[in-house]
């Protein structure tokens, strides 16, 4: 039996996703984010040192990183499916965003995170003025822009195909997914990226994602 160790609001949502699409059995064993500082629990760390989320079991195997996880399930259980076939031009597209998600695309994302972060942050009042200001200016200068520049690039992408990878549904879409719904989130994908909006509106309409919330629970990147 496949455990997936599932923290809330975080990407391991994909991997209960990509589960259903394959229609294997699995068990969510769940951890929750401390409320002050949002990490995940020392727990965990139990599972994989690092003590992050997604980490899945299945048997003696311990498999972390979301796209390594999505490339083994999809390799040991998809018999063909979720994955365009390899050699194919589909297919350099589907390792190319397998990997472009959390490589290139999610930073910006987690530095404007942290950075709104500071802008609300307790702190001494002689030092807030300077601290806002900073991150203001490092939003405005550099991370807002290459946030930008990736959407205005991913819907230059849905132009051309319906799909990340080509003209069918992959295992790259369940990985593009939380990226895109973090820049939905608080990233500044709205009615300016139609191609895109229309994107989440069609994985937000598939069975299996909707079976995947409610394995796992709140979801609070939709809200």
């Amino acid at each position: 039996m496949i455990i997936v160790h599932h923290l809330n609001n975080s990407r391991s949502q994909r991997i209960l996703w990509l589960l259903e699409e394959l229609g294997l059995e699995y068990e969510v064993k769940r951890y929750e984010r401390d409320p002050k500082t949002m990490l995940a629990p020392d727990a965990l760390r139990q599972v994989h040192p690092l003590g992050k989320s997604p980490v899945i079991s299945d048997g003696d195997l311990t498999v972390a990183e979301s796209g390594a996880i999505v490339e083994y399930l999809v390799d040991r259980y998809g018999a063909g499916r979720l994955a365009p076939g390899r050699g194919s031009e589909a297919r350099l597209k589907y390792s190319y965003f397998l990997h472009y998600a959390e490589g290139s695309a999610m930073p910006p994302l987690l530095l404007k995170l942290v950075f709104d972060r500071i802008e609300k942050a307790p702190m001494p009042f002689f030092v807030k003025p300077i601290a806002k200001a900073i991150a203001r200016r490092a939003k405005t200068t550099f991370i807002e822009p290459q946030i930008m520049r990736h959407l205005d690039y991913l819907e230059s992408e849905l132009v051309q195909r319906p799909w990340f990878s080509g003209e069918d549904f992959s295992a790259a879409d369940i990985q593009m997914s939380f990226p895109l719904e973090a820049a939905a989130a608080r990233g500044g994908l709205d009615a300016r990226y139609p191609k895109l909006s229309a994107y989440l509106d069609r994985i937000h309409q598939r069975p299996a994602y909707r079976r995947a919330l409610e394995r796992g629970g709140e979801y609070a990147l939709l809200s």
